[in-house]
């Protein structure tokens, strides 16, 4: 799937079988969220984020409204993953069971921390959001983050 972002004019890449298993994962957690992180890498002129895969948190708090993710151990595993493929952290995903896929309040605040943070150093990091029920994927909504605003991908 490729999508772009007018606003920046920057273009995501994601596989469909990606897709589909993040929505397999979020959906045995139904109707709790749940959620993790995303790993891939930009190109050279950096308009075009490809997204490869995905890690889960190793501790994580859940309920129907609400996924709070811990670093603990995340750490080193993205260091691995760097040095080895030159892939990185580029942002975050979570389930909204029976909900859209606009984001929330705490979500957008969840994406400021994540810019603010010393230790992560990315500017625009990536939101993807799935509206899930309690066998499929319903939608699924892609934002970036830029100057304290969460900014949709569209389709191209």
């Amino acid at each position: 799937m490729k999508l772009i972002n007018k606003y920046k004019n920057l273009e995501l890449i994601i596989s469909d079988e990606l897709l589909q298993k993040l929505g397999e994962i979020g959906i045995k957690q139904y109707p709790k969220e749940f959620g993790g992180f995303l790993i891939g890498y930009y190109s050279d002129n950096l308009k075009t984020l490809t997204i490869i895969n995905y890690l889960l948190p190793k501790k994580y708090r859940s309920l129907s409204f609400i996924f709070e993710r811990s670093i603990e151990g995340i750490k080193e595993v993205f260091d691995n993953l760097f040095k080895a493929k030159r892939h990185y952290y580029v942002g975050e995903w979570h389930t909204h069971p029976n909900g859209s896929t606009m984001y929330s309040q705490t979500d957008l605040k969840a994406m400021t921390e994540i810019e603010k943070c010393e230790t992560v150093k990315i500017n625009n990091p990536v939101l993807l959001i799935l509206s899930i029920d309690r066998e499929n994927i319903i939608d699924t909504g892609f934002y970036l983050y830029n100057n304290k605003k969460l900014i949709p991908y569209g389709k191209n």
